[in-house]
């Protein structure tokens, strides 16, 4: 297998807005994360990537973006941009930004152009339809809900959005906005970024527009749609001409398509999979369903396993806290915090880790809705209401699975602000920032932000764990997670029971051969066996590596 510096590199996301105020206003910046690039550092990773700091009216939390080439004022200016990005790369750490290309601010001076009449130049950079009787041209939904048609009075013409109404999309049919695009790109990439993570890149290509909506998927007409593969051959090309990383958000892209998306010559890098997350579920399921999860997983790690590279995550600025999710927020936290982090961790692929995922940070319990930034999150709200939910019963829903719970500041100390900020800050902070915060955990050796630091060391020592080639067993049970990565002269068993309760195990016989003996890397829990038992039992949330070196 090709070696790489993305494939050997871990990298660690950062919304900005909650990551670190530098001057007191209650909402981070470029500076913030300056200062804390030590703290970055120190904990090991290889790149970061950035949530949009571009210029915006904010509706969408920078995903709506005015102007491509400047900063917000209230993240800083592009002088502080440059200087992070030098003082960065100083420490040895790359920086990835994120490109938002399926769509623009409804005030990008494209936009403001093209509603100006039919004949514009920037006219056919956006999609415009006629209406049918006075009603939009399709019944087809926003993934932010509502329809996604919204009625421009001055041309008598209703344009397309996948997302917000503020967020109109981009027509990739135009040959004059793509060339526009790239050259957006490469300005950036000119200026020493390592590269991008790409946003909502799937829902470039729409479907015919008098199709019928799919009522089961409501983005299935403006998602991953035959075609898009030619859209994407030209942006790679783009890519391809600089020593960079990219990695696609592609909901609706399926494991069997993975090789065209993420292969040796797929049009990315890597991409992020919804599978085994559920990224635009309204409601939370009432039980963790593990082998579902397991299964998820391993589908895409045998569908890349020599073929390509998967972006391994548990976290990101879209979905709830893990460990409050797929792990336990109470009695258990810190201990199936450090499950879930091994298990994905040692998957094959290039891990990220979410700001605050490193604490075992977790859900917010939100006491209103006025509490809540989160636009889709206030729309689920007044739909339940609709439907008959009190405002307590709305709220709990809202809590459980609202984005905002990887929004609130990020906690870096016991302080009222959590040492984010020295005024209120723009979301609320998580009370709990009195137990979990940086500061403290920097203390304690058997802390969860340890933990992800003895994952990084590993994973840096380790072929295996890097290059390895990936094998599930045991993949009936109900509560178990356990694997194999395997490279020339090294073998790493991880076993890691997902559940909250003991669960017993017994290992395939090839496993345990005569002349293999399998010594622990890591453990979650003090009193792990050293040497590895065909049978057993692993505890509430145990996680176990073992090591055999040798042919």
């Amino acid at each position: 297998m090709e070696k790489i510096w993305w494939k050997e590199a871990v990298g660690y996301q950062i919304y900005p807005r909650s990551f670190m105020d530098s001057n007191g206003d209650g909402v981070g910046d470029l500076n913030g994360i300056r200062e804390k690039l030590p703290y970055l550092k120190e904990l090991g990773v290889d790149f970061i990537w950035i949530n949009p700091v571009y210029e915006s009216p904010n509706v969408d939390n920078g995903y709506d973006i005015s102007h491509y080439q400047e900063i917000l004022a209230e993240f800083g200016t592009m002088a502080d941009f440059d200087q992070l990005l030098v003082e960065a790369h100083q420490l040895g750490i790359k920086v990835i930004m994120d490109l938002v290309i399926n769509h623009t601010s409804d005030q990008h001076e494209w936009f403001t152009e093209a509603k100006k009449s039919k004949e514009n130049p920037y006219r056919d950079y956006y999609i415009w339809r006629d209406g049918t009787d006075g009603k939009p041209p399709s019944d087809w939904q926003a993934i932010f809900g509502g329809s996604v048609w919204t009625y421009e009075e001055t041309t008598d013409q209703y344009y397309f959005h996948a997302f917000a109404k503020e967020q109109p999309d981009l027509n990739w049919e135009n040959h004059q906005l793509k060339q526009d695009v790239f050259a957006m790109i490469s300005w950036w990439l000119d200026k020493g970024i390592d590269g991008f993570r790409i946003d909502a890149i799937s829902h470039i290509k729409k479907d015919a527009f008098h199709l019928p909506a799919d009522l089961e998927n409501i983005a299935a007409r403006y998602q991953n749609i035959t075609g898009i593969g030619d859209y994407l051959k030209e942006l790679k090309q783009v890519f391809d001409s600089y020593d960079i990383m990219t990695v696609g958000e592609a909901s609706g892209v399926t494991a069997e398509e993975a090789e065209d998306w993420a292969g040796h010559d797929g049009y990315f890098d890597m991409i992020f999979e919804f599978e085994h997350i559920g990224l635009w579920k309204k409601q939370q399921d009432k039980q963790f369903d593990i082998r579902s999860f397991k299964q998820a997983l391993s589908r895409w790690q045998y569908a890349l396993d020599g073929k390509g590279w998967n972006a391994l995550y548990m976290e990101n600025h879209d979905v709830p806290r893990s460990v409050s999710v797929f792990g336990c927020d109470g009695e258990y936290r810190e201990i199936s915090a450090k499950a879930l982090a091994m298990m994905y961790f040692f998957l094959q692929g290039t891990p990220f880790i979410y700001q605050g995922q490193e604490l075992g940070m977790t859900n917010m319990k939100f006491s209103s809705i006025d509490q809540i930034d989160a636009l889709d999150s206030k729309h689920i709200y007044q739909e339940l209401l609709n439907q008959g939910k009190s405002e307590k019963e709305a709220l709990t829903v809202i809590s459980q699975t609202t984005r905002d719970n990887a929004r609130t500041p990020m906690q870096w100390d016991a302080s009222t602000y959590g040492g984010f900020s020295e005024s209120e800050p723009w979301l609320v902070v998580n009370p709990n920032t009195q137990q979990i915060n940086a500061a403290e955990q920097l203390e304690q050796p058997d802390s969860v932000l340890h933990f992800y630091q003895q994952l990084i060391r590993l994973r840096k020592e380790s072929q295996a764990l890097v290059y390895g080639h990936f094998e599930e067993l045991l993949s009936e049970d109900e509560q178990l997670y356990v694997y194999l990565r395997s490279a020339e002269e090294e073998q790493i068993l991880v076993l890691v029971n997902l559940s909250s309760e003991s669960a017993d195990y017994q290992l395939p016989k090839a496993i345990k051969q005569l002349d293999k003996e399998w010594q622990l890397l890591l453990s979650n829990l003090p009193k792990a066996a050293s040497q590895l038992e065909m049978t057993g039992t692993l505890a509430p949330f145990e996680a176990r590596a073992y090591r055999f070196k040798g042919k």
